[in-house]
């Protein structure tokens, strides 16, 4: 009986030192005296534990495909704006309207698409609007009028407002240490959708029509909502509303596609009650960052429409300063007996929007760099103040080919600047008010995204050097406001 009690101190000492070891590399747990484990976990802790694996990869496709068909949407009105101004004669005002009622319908939207994200789930507003931009932008290609067509396009822009809640749907599941790396590289589908509407417009426009191009372009739609049901609900959304079970579920389900497993214990989160509160975001903590972040998104999307616009404006009407210019480039923008002069864009011009597309992913692994080396707000100073220098440089007189380079360079700054305020925005905001801070933060682009047509596509026929200058200002005076950010979220948890 001694030798056997010598063996049960033994056994218990070696049981207790291995225990000690697993608290050591593990949260500490506590024991009851039935032996039952009392440890507990957090969602952060289960998605850092699971880590990176075929989950991921599989919602990195998915999700980012609906950035293709995003991109689509909104460079589709790029392409179609000189055909559209020739059927119905449109004056520049009422081209730059159409774009601006896109961004309206966004920006009516983005608050609401945001709340609703918040209180019943990040995955129905993603599915619901994807399905409501498709549908209207297939009726958009029947529209008789110019009325209706923008009308159309605002109901679109509507749609799109849900479909950008994918990326915090997405943010939720990524281990922190992968967000500076994987959304900077899903630049990779916007710029898919961008090449894709283009060569669509280059293929299609000059023989069937800007209406079957439409017709055309909602295909990766349908073929995408078959995709959506590979992808859950948010577990942070699900434990905020209480739904553990369902968070947990998620959870496994993502552990065995990864070959992983949860943390030891159970999860366990208090429930909030005061998920999309809107004055969550002007708390003492969050508001100086608030505020600050709704101009960003504000410049981030005035200065990446403008350039996208402008390109497009430039071309169309050949006010580019260009010192080799063929015949086709020196046919000048202008009006006969109060009608649209109609320039359609030739094969160069279609090759030119190509090329500057492309440079929305060159720069990425630079992007990648900054993220990971100087942080989010240094990293948004820096692109700032570059985008404000090239905004200024397309104005100086060179080659044709010199023209594409600042194109593509410009298109790669603003691309850059875009990726890292959606990066900072969700990762600084609590998971009860993120995708209402998201849906804000979308809303204030949106403005910035309906007064860029009218510098861009207005303002630029009176003035090249008028036109560039807004947006080499809203840059500079951004890159100066981003000192003033609080908060650094580098390699931070985000916050529940």
């Amino acid at each position: 009986s001694g030798f056997r009690m010598m063996d049960s101190m033994r056994t218990e000492l070696v049981s207790a030192i291995h225990l000690q070891e697993v608290e050591l590399q593990d949260k500490p747990a506590e024991t009851r005296r039935d032996g039952t484990s009392n440890q507990k976990f957090t969602v952060e802790e289960a998605v850092e534990t699971i880590g990176f694996g075929r989950f991921h990869i599989l919602l990195f496709l998915i999700m980012g495909a609906t950035s293709i068909v995003e991109a689509m949407e909104i460079m589709l009105l790029a392409v179609a704006s000189p055909e559209i101004r020739c059927e119905w004669h449109l004056d520049d005002w009422q081209v730059a309207l159409v774009s601006t009622m896109v961004f309206v319908g966004f920006m009516v939207c983005g608050v609401l698409s945001g709340y609703l994200a918040d209180r019943y789930g990040r995955w129905k507003v993603v599915v619901g609007g994807f399905v409501w931009s498709s549908y209207f932008s297939l009726l958009t290609s029947f529209a008789p009028t110019y009325g209706w067509f923008i009308f159309m396009r605002s109901m679109v822009g509507c749609g799109v407002a849900g479909v950008s809640q994918g990326f915090v749907l997405k943010t939720e599941f990524i281990p922190a240490k992968y967000r500076a790396f994987l959304l900077p590289l899903a630049t990779i589908f916007w710029m898919t959708g961008s090449v894709l509407i283009i060569v669509l417009g280059m293929l299609v426009v000059p023989t069937l029509g800007w209406r079957w191009m439409i017709r055309l372009s909602i295909t990766p739609s349908v073929i995408l909502l078959f995709l959506f049901k590979f992808i859950p609900e948010s577990a942070r959304y699900n434990v905020s509303a209480g739904n553990i079970d369902a968070a947990i579920r998620t959870l496994q389900w993502i552990a065995r596609m990864n070959r992983a497993s949860l943390p030891p214990g159970r999860l366990e989160e208090p429930a909030v009650k005061d998920r999309g509160n809107w004055r969550i975001l002007l708390s003492s903590s969050l508001r100086r960052t608030s505020l600050l972040l709704w101009y960003s998104w504000f410049v981030a999307s005035f200065v990446y429409y403008g350039s996208v616009l402008s390109s497009s404006e430039l071309l169309e009407k050949n006010l580019l300063c260009v010192t080799n210019a063929d015949r086709e480039h020196q046919v000048k923008h202008r009006h006969e007996d109060g009608l649209c002069y109609c320039i359609p864009f030739g094969t160069s011009d279609y090759q030119t929007l190509l090329i500057s597309s492309l440079g929305e992913v060159a720069l990425v692994p630079i992007n990648i760099a900054l993220l990971n080396v100087f942080g989010r707000k240094t990293t948004l100073t820096v692109l700032q103040l570059i985008t404000a220098v090239l905004f200024m440089m397309v104005n100086i007189c060179t080659t044709m080919f010199g023209f594409t380079v600042l194109l593509f360079l410009l298109r790669s700054l603003v691309s850059m600047n875009f990726n890292v305020v959606y990066i900072y925005t969700a990762e600084v905001y609590p998971t009860v008010a993120r995708s209402l801070g998201m849906g804000f933060c979308t809303s204030f682009s949106r403005i910035g995204g309906m007064i860029a047509p009218f510098i861009a596509q207005v303002l630029m026929s009176q003035s090249v050097i008028l036109a560039l200058t807004p947006f080499t200002v809203a840059c500079v005076v951004c890159a100066l406001g981003n000192f003033l950010l609080p908060i650094e979220t580098r390699g931070r948890a985000l916050l529940d």
